[in-house]
């Protein structure tokens, strides 16, 4: 009794605190305290030469830009505005404003949470200004710091003689429109190029690709340009031997006419050799193009540079010297054959690069070290020693979650990864992941009282080797260079009480490279996927679309009295499947003429290929271009290929043998009529920057799937859908489409599928970021057994039956991940009638909220 005491006296102070901090929030609401009566920047403006510049760079670098704003409101410039600039003093304010609250409050809680009130008001006053965003308040100092940025920003494009007046123009009490009215004269441009070089071998060198250089007579005088020269001359150097080539080294000098009469500008480019300190003199030493002469390669952990007589272990292999510690844990093959860097070739960073990102692509290693030093005795000889530090052979880790979806009420995960290193001393990975789910849900009718009632458990075991693996080819096809890689996968799954029980099997042979940093490429040579439906009297218990739709015809005759329930409802399996028989035999007044005969038909067809077993073999292959620079680049695109055909092979060889075939006279192995199909995919990805944190996004998406020879359907998991947070986000996921029907199914899927999306993303109050969007497409059955016209592509006219929803987002940027939460709502319909698909479900009521993890695209 003394604990429930204790523990509802808890609850109530803590309530107490929150009534009372929410109280003295309240008092504050609507109360401005750091509004600003200063003139405000309300709009900023750019002109050069009397044009408006618009999505010019030149506007990112002002730093007097005005409030953002939503709906014309400027929500940051609000919350900032709200925060006191004295909370604590507020709050001591409000403390002693009533001559007995001090004391009431003490007693209610205690002095220590009283503090603790005080704290957390401050704190809240805190984020408020954080999240907010300060007044833009027209600020001289800032301007001219701006017309500085500006007239730096033109000269590095080659206007040294520029104009920069500004103009304000009230709008409203006290905000301005801000415009910079910039007249740029004539631009200066590049005369003659001279080189003054002191090393010969970087003479060589620099004369061997000077068609290549991006500073050239009569362009613009850009220093961009000869940053980028920089750039590459050094890139050129380092990887043509010149091992210790410096930046500085290269000095550009330009004779610019203050006047403005010349604007034609001749360049020296001097590129001047090293300078190194010897015994407290500075001395001149001349660049030399260095040669690969030794190659070490050290496995094992070093503590210290000066331990090398730790390794014990050393072998000579293909012009390598690789040593460790104890006998050689690893084939020297798989050493060797990714390092780059070459015994009597020239010095390369090029190589280096390769080299580095190959071990540390392994995941064998811990960070990679390469270093080169000059061989004593030897003219421009370098010796190459790489420190590879394995990792622990094996590594566990764990992980655990909680879950509530549609189908279980509560779920509680818990997995498992084991991962084991170098298992044939090749540098491969072992990995071993299992999942076990357990959940509970109230749709399960089961005997006993059972809270956790349905059950899933999966595992895969992927074996990955830093290298393509083909049986009976030795030569290696694709360089290291290229981060070649095969994985082989197996995995399976079951699952109790979910859905029909499904029983899953994969297994995959794969190939990765990457050709370029920009660009990816998977094969997979065997990919199969097994599908066990093991409690197929379960179906209408899942679809109870079907079975309402089926319930219902039913209801109209008189049906044996064991088929139905005390109201008169098909019973589940045996009530149902004895109705559909019936009906399909003729034993009931339904002709194939009438549309309730059609409808339990297609519940049948729909029954019978969603029970089906399903074995999926067959290849894929996958490109992928991505031209994003960073993180931070929001200038780029992605586009991504993929073709998968599956079946043939293996319905070529059940042909040859004159296997087993079912009653429609397909190939039937295993007791299950494999799937043949083929498929394509086209997914594309645009990002425009507009400004500060202002983004424009698109999306297009398009695939087909098309069944031949042993299938004339597509399995499901194979299939494509529509609606959903990533894609039309007016729809839920599976609930759009096929074509102008009316989502009648659980789970609408089709063959065919077209998207389009566009959102433009901006700012709203520190890392509160909002966005507006419009989504497209729709879903169609295509050369397929499906017979309903709403839902066939018949020809371009369909292209009418491309939904249309819009609406708009707020998201929160937490650094490493932004949480989403979208509202979606049905612009244009296909699925009612004609005259009524536009705006008739543009409401609150048909919205659909969704909620997401980062960005749909």
């Amino acid at each position: 009794m003394r604990n429930n005491t204790t523990c509802v006296h808890q609850l109530v102070t803590k309530l107490s605190i929150l009534f009372i901090l929410f109280s003295i929030l309240a008092g504050c609401s609507g109360t401005r305290y750091l509004k600003t009566e200063k003139l405000l920047i309300d709009k900023v403006e750019v002109f050069e030469n009397d044009q408006l510049l618009k999505n010019n760079p030149v506007n990112f670098i002002i730093t007097t830009p005005p409030n953002k704003k939503f709906l014309g409101i400027p929500f940051g410039k609000i919350l900032y505005e709200t925060a006191h600039p004295n909370p604590k003093i507020k709050f001591q304010e409000w403390l002693q404003k009533k001559e007995k609250r001090s004391k009431r409050l003490s007693k209610l809680l205690s002095n220590k949470q009283v503090a603790a009130l005080e704290n957390y008001g401050a704190s809240f006053n805190s984020w408020l200004k954080k999240t907010g965003e300060a007044p833009a308040i027209l600020d001289s100092i800032a301007i001219k710091n701006s017309k500085n940025r500006i007239s730096q920003y033109y000269k590095n494009l080659g206007n040294f003689d520029i104009e920069i007046t500004i103009d304000t123009v009230k709008t409203k009490k006290n905000k301005v429109t801000l415009k910079y009215l910039i007249l740029p004269k004539s631009k200066y441009q590049i005369d003659s190029i001279t080189a003054q070089i002191n090393s010969s071998d970087i003479d060589s060198i620099y004369k061997k690709h000077i068609d290549a250089k991006l500073i050239k007579k009569g362009s613009p005088f850009e220093i961009k340009k000869f940053e980028d020269e920089r750039t590459r001359l050094i890139q050129l150097f380092r990887n043509n031997g010149i091992y210790n080539f410096q930046q500085n080294s290269i000095q550009f000098t330009a004779a610019i006419d203050s006047s403005g009469m010349d604007t034609k500008i001749p360049v020296n480019i001097q590129i001047n050799n090293i300078q190194q300190r010897i015994n407290d003199t500075l001395k001149e030493i001349s660049y030399a193009i260095h040669h690969v002469k030794e190659i070490e390669v050290y496995i094992d952990d070093l503590k210290n540079q000066e331990s090398f007589d730790q390794f014990t272990d050393t072998l000579n292999y293909n012009g390598f010297t690789l040593l460790s510690k104890g006998k050689l844990k690893y084939r020297p093959k798989a050493i060797a054959s990714g390092i780059a860097i070459k015994k009597d070739a020239v010095y390369s960073d090029e190589n280096r690069n390769i080299t580095y990102r190959y071990f540390t692509s392994l995941k064998n290693f811990k960070y990679p070290s390469i270093s080169y030093s000059p061989i004593e005795g030897q003219k421009d000889a370098l010796k190459a020693s790489l420190f590879l530090t394995p990792k622990e052979r094996f590594s566990l880790g764990f992980d655990l979650d909680f879950s509530h979806s549609n189908i279980q009420d509560f779920g509680v995960g818990l997995g498992g990864g084991l991962g084991i290193r170098n298992v044939f001393r090749g540098a491969e990975l072992l990995e071993l992941n299992i999942k076990n789910t357990v959940g509970a849900s109230r749709d399960i009718a089961q005997s006993g009282d059972r809270f956790f009632n349905i059950f899933e458990l999966g595992a895969d075991l992927k074996l990955s080797l830093p290298r393509l693996l083909i049986p009976f080819v030795q030569k290696e096809l694709i360089p290291k260079s290229m981060s070649p890689k095969t994985e082989l996968i197996v995995g399976s799954s079951f699952q109790e009480n979910i859905g029909l029980d499904k029983q899953f099997f994969k297994g995959t042979y794969q190939f990765d490279w990457q050709p370029n940093t920009k660009k990816r490429v998977l094969f997979k040579w065997i990919d199969l996927e097994f599908v066990n439906n093991r409690n197929l009297t379960n179906y209408f218990n899942v679809y109870k679309n079907s079975y309402d739709r089926l319930n219902l015809i039913a209801q109209n005759f008189n049906v044996e009295q064991d088929w139905v329930d005390s109201n008169n409802n098909l019973n589940i399996p045996e009530g149902a499947t004895n109705f559909i028989d019936a009906v399909i035999n003729n034993e009931t007044p339904l002709t194939v003429e009438d549309n309730e005969y059609k409808t339990i038909n297609t519940v049948k067809e729909r029954q019978d290929r969603l029970t089906a077993n399903n074995l999926i073999l067959g290849s894929s292959f996958s490109l992928n271009f991505n031209s994003q620079e960073s993180i931070f680049d929001e200038n780029f695109y992605q586009l991504r290929w993929k073709l998968d055909w599956v079946g043939s092979v293996l319905n070529q060889i059940l042909n040859g043998l004159n296997g087993e075939e079912d009653a429609e006279g397909n190939n039937v192995f295993g007791g299950v009529s494999p799937s043949q199909y083929v498929k394509t995919e086209l997914d594309f990805i645009k990002h425009w920057k507009l400004g500060r944190e202002q983004v424009i996004a698109f999306h297009a998406f398009t695939g087909i799937a098309l069944p031949f020879g042993n299938s004339n359907n597509m399995p499901f998991s194979r299939s494509f859908f529509s609606g959903g947070s990533n894609d039309n986000r007016a729809w839920k996921a599976y609930k759009l489409g096929p074509g102008s029907s009316s989502n009648i199914n659980e789970f609408n899927e089709a063959n065919l599928k077209i998207a389009f999306n566009l959102e433009y993303r901006f700012p709203l109050a520190g890392p509160l970021k909002g966005g507006v969007f419009i989504d497209t497409g729709n879903i169609w059955n295509l050369w397929d057994d499906v017979e309903d016209p709403a839902m066939k592509f018949e020809g371009f006219q369909d292209l009418t039956e491309i939904a249309i929803g819009s609406g708009f987002g707020l998201r929160y940027d937490f650094d490493f991940l932004v949480f989403r939460f979208d509202t979606g709502f049905k612009t244009y319909n296909p699925a009612l009638p004609e005259e009524k698909r536009w705006w008739n479900e543009y409401n609150l009521k048909n919205a659909v909220f969704n909620i997401g993890i980062n960005y749909p695209f």
